[in-house]
């Protein structure tokens, strides 16, 4: 029995030792072109799939590999990517240096190999940043962080509520899409912001124009394509600790994420909770209609909010197959301006209200979301299949104290099966499908195939009516195409084809209401809404063009749009409390159908990059508010009545960026944008659109060091923000003066001991200017933009 023992022990000891013998060891370092270590670099290794990121020194070690041929992938934010094949025989030491990039209009969005390779693939004009960027310029929403971006604007309401505005276009022309499912809640409403953290997204692209010919009928100006692209490295468990704060407002809000990876299996857990209060702006009172509302410690009251969020998600990754799952759940209450919601402004109970800065009383509103999504990729032979399936459900209550108008009675009936205080209660099912396969047709010519669904189930509730409830089935189908002349040019074409039937319910008032007939007069429950059955098709078409001749990128694209009116636009029949109107639909209103043009052109070298993206639009029958000169006093307490028509526009424009590298740390730039509007038919014939984006131009000066005593790439940057006034208005809208703001940031990875902590502060708004913003909707009722903000946010990986 010992001679069999001890014979086992030998046999585990000679095959311990040859195992040892046939695993190595990669050690590597990286470098840029002056020699200095690049901390912080990302290493892939394959098909070992390994990754790690080099140290301080910029150091970076691989254990436990066999012998045999390495793909070692290196990238490093500002500088090019790195593929490169090794063969390992024995421990090895490799040296890899890497390039910087080029100056381009990454000063505005952060640089990355990724960004770069979408724009020269793409014939539309494209914006890619990442969770840099977005912390960098973190504002108070995720819209509000995008602002910066040519082009790209917000309608605001309150600090925290905002809704993204590309080209002067937004609300259902924009299509914010997560994970490639089409983000869907009450986005009509301008007070109904965005349930998307802006802490769970690490990429964002934005194409600028019309994109229905991919995303569908809504994309008609443009698509927020939000994404969660990084994963986590093979065999690895870390953690992201998010702290941010605020002045203006009191914000506190932290985000912790933790993620890890075991081989084909990876999974991210993220929480998320924010707490502001009333925020404040630069004036110490307002002007509502004809009655001046005091403001306290000039804060616009019951504007604060809270948030709790949670995301999860997990998938498989093997060579031929991947499918990732999301699950998020987003929460949030926050209170409506007090002197500005359906009430009269002397009624306001402000000593409740300014007792203190953070708490919520009535009017606000409380959202929660929904989502599971999965999206999977399949590889065979040449093709790759896509699929994307997803589920949504949008909860939205708002609520305000009961205050009878017109013929409302003035005790609120108990036989009602609903809360009196409930204003506005909106239910929203939404169920989605995509199927996308590609393939190439020959070594130049691609074609990718794709059908896509939508199903929407909306439902109301409440004492107040503004859209019905409503049913509503969307299907495409598309068919686009990619010619490669060369390396540097290709042609690409698609066509697309969109079916889509909206059934709107009847609605009648809770309440009865006199009616005079024949000189007699009854009490009936008014119709508000009758029931719609609408159908609609369309073929879409695009053609683009890009030729990328050494430095130079030149594209340019042409096509037809379509899209289909929604709910709101044929039905509504009520007061929009936070536009101070009260608004018509019109059941007959035809889609809307836009032809384009959209160009670019940009330069960029070492030193220097420029660039114009030109674009032109021609709408057939635009769909917009327009308003009358009636004012409805039996639900509307006397706002003025908006109804929904439609008008042949046309609207051009462009964006410019330039930058220059005067030394090696310092850069200055610029960033301007232009749209102009004017409707060439019907009652408003020769104007503009309403809530057009003035022209404005942001002057920058920035210095950035790899590396400044204790802190690793340091950056400091002002920007002098200049915008034109807005005298192009549509009766009853008021001009806006022009403004100038002076807006900065710092920032950097701080080294402390073994831990890195990476920093980024803003300070917005510096000299607390007071200015009007034209397309926030409490410019009707004069309420200046915040005063200055102080922003700091930590991230500290673990």
């Amino acid at each position: 029995m010992s001679k069999i023992v001890v014979l086992v022990v030998c046999m585990h000891f000679v095959y311990t030792l040859a195992l040892a013998q046939t695993q190595h060891t990669l050690h590597g370092v990286v470098v840029n072109e002056e020699e200095e270590p690049l901390p912080g670099a990302s290493v892939v290794l394959l098909p070992a799939q390994k990754g790690t990121a080099t140290d301080e020194a910029g150091k970076f070690v691989f254990h436990h590999l066999q012998r045999g041929r390495y793909a070692v992938q290196i990238s490093f934010l500002g500088y090019e990517s790195l593929t490169d094949t090794i063969i390992l025989k024995d421990d090895l030491t490799y040296r890899a240096k890497l390039n910087r990039l080029p100056l381009n209009l990454q000063e505005v969005v952060v640089t990355d190999h990724y960004a770069e390779t979408r724009k020269k693939e793409s014939t539309l004009n494209i914006e890619v940043v990442n969770d840099d960027y977005l912390k960098q310029y973190m504002g108070g929403s995720l819209m509000k962080s995008l602002e910066r971006l040519p082009g790209i604007s917000t309608i605001d309401i309150g600090s925290g509520q905002s809704k993204p505005v590309i080209r002067g276009l937004g609300f259902n022309r924009v299509v914010v899409v997560e994970n490639n499912i089409k983000h869907e809640a009450q986005q009509w409403g301008a007070d109904h912001g965005l349930e998307i953290d802006q802490y769970a997204i690490d990429n964002v692209e934005v194409v600028k124009g019309p994109a229905s010919l991919m995303y569908g009928s809504d994309a008609i100006g443009g698509v927020i394509d939000l994404k969660n692209r990084k994963l986590p490295a093979n065999n690895s468990l870390r953690g992201v600790l998010n702290l941010s704060g605020k002045s203006n407002n009191d914000f506190v809000g932290t985000s912790v994420m933790l993620q890890g990876r075991k081989e084909w299996f990876y999974a991210r857990l993220q929480a998320t909770l924010l707490y502001y209060g009333d925020y404040k702006v630069p004036t110490d009172s307002i002007d509502i209609y004809s009655y001046r509302a005091a403001l306290y410690k000039n804060r616009l009251r019951n504007t604060a909010g809270k948030e709790q969020d949670v995301h999860l998600s997990f998938g498989i990754l093997k060579n031929l197959f991947q499918s990732r799952f999301y699950v998020s759940s987003i929460n949030s209450k926050s209170g409506f301006f007090a002197n500005a919601h359906g009430l009269e402004p002397r009624n306001v109970d402000t000593r409740m209200h300014d007792e203190s800065s953070r708490d919520i009383h009535y009017p606000y509103q409380s959202v929660h979301h929904f989502k599971v999504t999965n999206t999977s990729q399949y590889t065979l032979g040449k093709v790759k299949v896509e699929s994307d399936l997803g589920f949504q459900r949008n909860f939205r209550q708002e609520w305000s104290q009961y205050v009878s108008h017109g013929y409302m009675p003035a005790t609120f009936p108990d036989t009602l099966n609903f809360d009196p205080d409930l204003e506005r209660e909106f239910e929203k099912y939404v169920y989605s499908g995509n199927l996308k396969a590609s393939f190439p047709l020959n070594e130049k010519t691609s074609l990718t195939l794709g059908v896509s669904s939508e199903y929407q189930d909306n439902r109301i509730g409440g004492r107040g009516f503004i859209i019905p409830a409503f049913h509503q089935l969307n299907l495409g189908g598309f068919a686009f195409a990619k010619y490669t002349f060369s390396e540097k040019s290709l042609l690409q074409v698609g066509l697309r084809y969109d079916y889509g039937h909206l059934n709107t319910q009847q609605y009648n008032d809770w309440f009865p209401s006199p009616v005079i007939e024949n000189g007699d007069t009854t009490m009936q429950y008014l119709e508000r809404a009758e029931e719609i059955n609408r159908t609609f098709s369309n073929i879409s078409w695009s053609v683009g063009y890009n030729y990328n001749p050494g430095n130079w990128v030149f594209k340019a694209n042409v096509g037809k749009s379509f899209r289909m009116p929604i709910a709101k636009e044929l039905a509504a029949n009520g007061v929009n409390y936070h536009h101070f109107s009260y608004e018509v639909g019109d059941p007959d209103l035809s889609p809307e159908i836009s032809y384009q043009l959209d160009a670019g052109i940009e330069y960029a070298s070492d030193r220097l990059a420029l660039g114009a993206t030109p674009f032109l639009n021609y709408f057939t029958n635009y769909i917009y508010l327009n308003p009358g000169w009636e004012h409805d006093r039996l639900y509307g307490n006397g706002n003025q009545v908006y109804y929904y028509t439609q008008s042949e526009v046309f609207r051009y424009g462009a964006e410019i960026h330039a930058h220059y590298e005067l030394l090696e740390p310092l850069q200055v730039g610029i960033i301007g944008e232009y749209v102009y509007s004017e409707q060439m038919s019907g009652e408003k014939e020769g104007y503009t659109l309403p809530f057009s984006p003035p022209a404005s131009v942001i002057f920058n000066i920035k210095y950035q060091k790899h590396k400044l005593k204790f802190m690793n790439n340091f950056y400091c940057s002002v920007d002098y923000k200049l915008t034109a006034s807005q005298d192009d208005i549509v009766p009853p809208e008021e001009p806006t003066d022009g403004y100038q703001v002076v807006n900065g940031t710092l920032g950097g990875q701080i080294i402390w001991g073994r831990q890195k902590i990476d920093l980024s502060m803003q300070v917005k708004n510096i000299f607390n200017t007071r200015y009007f913003n034209h397309t926030s909707y409490y410019r009707l009722i004069n309420v200046p933009e915040p005063g200055r903000n102080v922003i700091i946010n930590l991230s500290i990986p673990f």
